[in-house]
């Protein structure tokens, strides 16, 4: 039986390679079937094990919806870099490992009818790096949904820019978010980045960060400079859930933290909400509030925040501590499955619209429901 137990190293379970598998975070042995059923989410603790890219697609986009763009472009070595075998060498192997020319697939598809443009991070091809083909394939989606106007999405996960490309990597950082800002703001259309575990590095110094909405995996790893590298640098003890997907949503960087197993309901909502935006017609989204908060609105904010939008028993240490509002309040929720973050206040720090997002889980019909709570300004 113990030659049939195998960690989980990287990748969903192959039944070829075994029955079972153990869980990363708390040694739970399960039976790959079942996990796989269930998005690769453990049942004992719901840790979130990593996926990869064909999973990916097939549990988020509509059954035979998925038409890959550019699949056919491959990785040179300008450099000819060799660290302990060549640059040309490695990236074979991971051709042969995963069946991609490249770390990334791109393509259009459906979300519960919706049609999107698509891109998604193989993580098991050299470690999800963006080299050339990785920029040049996400540049071309979002040109392409440009074109057609198509809202984005994007599944991030990466550990940063390919060091064997050197400065051609790096450019991709500054192609990506050009493309993206003339997507997002001269086309007006929707961009959804969705981050899982890890996302670092250049991954997230650009697009990563950039999406109208950003969306995360529980307890996902999201950051730039490792921990240990900030800790050098500041000469200070970092929080133990640092560059968490939870620390990372208290503090205003996420809009929403959702469970694999939901994300697709999370994305249509999203989608959805985004079609029927009344905005959407007039191509232009207000700046919100440009002059200090009345009182009206002052009492429209907090009364809001006390109907559910941080979690049960959080302090309000966010926006409205930010502005000197309410310090030190603690909120008692109705809603504790609600998630909220600082960045949907209509541009009163660093927003992105005039509404707010938070989620719940309807047990009565299994699936999630995502409400959007307009803010007066």
């Amino acid at each position: 039986m113990s030659k049939q137990i195998k960690s989980h190293d990287g990748t969903s379970p192959d039944p070829s390679k075994g029955l079972w598998t153990r869980c990363d975070q708390c040694g739970e042995i399960l039976y790959v079937k079942h996990l796989r059923e269930n998005y690769s989410v453990c049942a004992n603790c719901g840790h979130h094990l990593r996926t990869n890219s064909n999973e990916r697609i097939a549990s988020i986009l509509d059954e035979g919806s998925w038409k890959p763009i550019d699949s056919t472009l491959q990785p040179c070595d300008p450099l000819k870099f060799t660290d302990y075998i060549p640059y040309e060498e490695r990236a074979k192997k991971a051709q042969d490992s995963t069946g991609l020319n490249d770390a990334i697939q791109t393509g259009t598809g459906l979300i519960e009818g919706i049609p999107v443009a698509f891109g998604v991070i193989e993580f098991a091809f050299m470690g999800g790096s963006m080299g050339s083909v990785v920029g040049e394939k996400i540049t071309r989606l979002i040109e392409y949904a440009t074109r057609t106007g198509l809202p984005l999405v994007l599944i991030c996960t990466s550990g940063g820019a390919r060091m064997q490309e050197g400065i051609f990597s790096l450019m991709q950082i500054a192609k990506i978010s050009a493309a993206l800002q003339i997507h997002q703001d001269a086309a007006k259309l929707l961009y959804v980045a969705v981050l899982t575990s890890p996302t670092t590095g250049g991954v997230t110094a650009s697009f990563g960060m950039l999406g109208d909405i950003i969306i995360s995996e529980p307890k996902a790893l999201i950051g730039f400079a490792g921990r240990r590298v900030i800790e050098q640098t500041l000469q200070e003890q970092l929080p133990d859930n640092f560059q968490t997907a939870e620390y990372l949503l208290k503090h205003g960087l996420l809009d929403l933290v959702v469970p694999r197993t939901l994300l697709k309901q999370a994305l249509a909502e999203i989608l959805t909400f985004y079609q029927e935006a009344p905005l959407r017609q007039t191509g232009k989204i207000p700046y919100g509030v440009s002059a200090p908060l009345s009182k009206e609105q002052i009492d429209f904010l907090t009364s809001n925040w006390s109907k559910g939008n941080l979690k049960t028993g959080t302090s309000l240490s966010s926006v409205l501590d930010f502005l000197g509002i309410n310090e030190n309040k603690e909120i008692n929720l109705e809603n504790p499955g609600t998630y909220y973050a600082d960045r949907l206040f209509t541009r009163l720090v660093n927003g992105l619209s005039n509404s707010t997002l938070s989620w719940w889980i309807d047990n009565k019909k299994n699936r999630i429901n995502i409400t959007c709570s307009e803010i007066i300004t």
